[in-house]
């Protein structure tokens, strides 16, 4: 946790387990392991928001790590908490947002940094595909965003939940741009949500 000089919270999540076939590296090694990474990167600066970096487990068991952390989230946590930018199966191609499943506000501020950085986006919807951490938030009104890599390229490869599931499997460079890109949006989150701008008295 970073602490922030007001009570709102912003949460950044990823899950850690994975399934039995194959190394998990793109699900989810590849978003859990920007969890610290992400921290080192907001540590320099003060912050408005406090930040709580999280991992999940049994993410892949329906959800049961983040399904119960938000049920033991007190009324005030959950009214203070004004983000979950929620990390899933980065690295397989370059980044994407779970757009039908995501904040307007949040997602408007994603593609905002990814044009000042040039880094490319999509909004591809993954709803055939099953769920995340992120939806868990969503029963307690909590704004949310899942940021991923799948393409129609990606899933008809079928590394997901295979023996391909592997560090070969991913391009590294993407991965990298991602992280930018995420490093980048985080702290821009801390400056447009939830806090209303400073007024002056004529």
């Amino acid at each position: 946790m970073l602490p922030g000089s007001s009570d709102k919270v912003i949460i950044v999540g990823a899950h850690f387990d994975r399934v039995s076939e194959g190394d998990g590296v793109v699900d989810n090694w590849s978003g859990a392991s920007l969890l610290p990474s992400l921290y080192e990167a907001m540590k320099i600066k003060p912050r408005k928001h406090t930040y709580i970096f999280i991992g999940f487990t049994d993410e892949e068991k329906g959800l049961v790590g983040s399904h119960y952390y938000v049920r033991q989230m007190t009324k005030e946590q959950v009214a203070a908490a004004n983000a979950m930018v929620n990390m899933d199966t980065l690295g397989l191609a370059s980044t994407e947002a779970w757009a039908s499943h995501s904040d307007k506000v949040l997602y408007g501020a994603l593609i905002y940094i990814a044009r000042q950085l040039n880094v490319p986006l999509d909004g591809i919807n993954v709803d055939q595909i099953g769920s995340s951490d992120a939806e868990s938030f969503t029963k307690r009104k909590i704004p949310r965003i899942t940021i991923h890599s799948l393409t129609q390229e990606t899933w008809n490869a079928r590394i997901l939940h295979t023996s391909k599931d592997k560090l070969s499997a991913m391009r590294l460079d993407d991965y990298y741009q991602t992280y930018r890109l995420l490093a980048a949006y985080v702290a821009y989150l801390d400056q447009v949500v939830g806090i209303p701008a400073k007024t002056t008295t004529p």
